[in-house]
């Protein structure tokens, strides 16, 4: 019998389907992977050029701060580069429950659980507390962490359009009320760039006795009168079950945290597949998050800074007539249209100097790609003109303006 080649394989036929990236390369319009050579928080280099970078979740410009690298070093010299096994059994240190407790204090919680990433919290918060006859309810526009999460636990999943409260209440209506419910939502939607209703939400989830969780990726360090998210933005802390977040946006860094009741994260500790199973967040990373959560509280002057440049930006595009949407946040999108236009636009304000993130079908519908653009506290006003000055005169040359 020949021998059966691995790219003959049924289970490859998709590998070799899949072209449209090759097809983007050649064309010069492929977005993705950009290696950065050099990077100084609001300019990267990238193929050798100098560009302003407008497409990261840095908001607070922390990444470089002389006090979180001062605290990585002294981790990494400290502890070593790694903990080498899970929280669960060596690897958990004392940076760990330090960070923990700071978190718990400053989002209101009485615990925390701190997580190897953003994407495994929700992932590992949702799987370990929805199960069989249980029920999860996501907006459409959930994070992919959250909908995977639903994907691993055992319950059923439901989704309702994004921001449809009434769409939402009429399938809680249709639940058992003695089944356990969890309702999960981005404080601030990635892509779009505006805020979950929360105080709607707490109503409807307190109705039907089900449990809230909010994802604040996007909103640690943005909103909120200390930068202390979305559920603190609108005065509800106490209404908000858990809150889920990153270390990979505002506190530079990687990781995340669910924090909760404490007999909510002590049940997590002890079932959620992806905390115990997985290496714990390294000593640099936790003490380097640990350090950015102190300059948030300690120099206020940059969440305001942030929110003048949000405005600069915002401003600037909507005068321009580019249309940004709904966006209430630093992340501003702006719509470009057809998948073609989109990513030449993209190229062709890469190759002015400023780096976007392309979002395309089937991330959004066919008409409805864009350039993700995010400001951070450290741009300088300068950089923000020149970049409204490269979208001003590449839109009018496509017309897309």
């Amino acid at each position: 019998m020949a021998q059966i080649l691995s790219q003959d394989l049924a289970l490859f036929a998709k590998c070799t389907q899949f072209t449209i990236a090759d097809e983007l390369k050649a064309g010069g319009l492929y977005p993705y992977f950009k290696s950065i050579s050099e990077s100084g928080d609001t300019a990267v280099v990238i193929e050798g050029q100098r560009r302003i970078m407008l497409g990261s979740n840095n908001y607070l410009g922390l990444t470089h701060h002389p006090k979180v690298l001062e605290a990585a070093g002294d981790a990494l010299r400290r502890y070593g580069s790694g903990c080498t096994g899970s929280r669960f059994l060596n690897g958990t240190l004392d940076l760990h429950h330090r960070l923990e407790r700071a978190l718990a204090d400053f989002l209101g919680k009485e615990d925390c659980i701190v997580f190897s990433t953003g994407y495994s919290a929700n992932l590992g918060m949702i799987s370990g507390l929805v199960g069989r006859g249980d029920c999860v309810f996501l907006d459409k526009l959930d994070h992919a962490c959250i909908v995977d999460g639903a994907k691993l636990s055992y319950g059923e999943t439901l989704r309702f359009n994004h921001g449809d409260l009434a769409g939402l209440r009429r399938q809680l209506d249709r639940r058992n009320g003695n089944k356990g419910s969890l309702v999960v939502v981005d404080g601030v939607y990635s892509m779009e760039g505006d805020i979950a209703d929360l105080p709607e939400l707490t109503k409807i989830c307190q109705r039907y006795g089900a449990a809230l969780a909010v994802d604040d990726a996007h909103s640690l360090g943005v909103l909120g009168p200390h930068g202390d998210g979305t559920a603190a933005h609108f005065g509800l802390q106490s209404e908000v079950d858990i809150i889920a977040g990153t270390f990979s946006k505002s506190l530079a860094s990687v990781g995340g945290f669910v924090a909760a009741s404490e007999r909510v994260t002590n049940y997590l500790r002890h079932h959620s597949r992806p905390f115990i199973f997985t290496a714990s967040l390294p000593p640099s990373n936790t003490a380097g998050v640990l350090a950015a959560l102190e300059v948030l509280q300690s120099e206020p002057g940059r969440r305001a800074q942030l929110w003048e440049n949000t405005r600069r930006l915002q401003e600037g595009l909507r005068s321009l007539g580019f249309d940004i949407g709904p966006t209430e946040t630093p992340i501003v999108p702006v719509l470009i249209g057809q998948l073609e236009t989109t990513l030449l636009m993209w190229r062709k304000v890469f190759e002015a100097g400023v780096f976007t993130n392309p979002v395309v079908p089937p991330a959004v519908p066919a008409s409805q790609g864009r350039l993700r653009t995010s400001l951070m506290s450290t741009h300088t006003p300068d950089q923000i003109d020149q970049a409204l000055e490269a979208f001003g005169k590449i839109g009018r040359e496509l017309g897309v303006i």
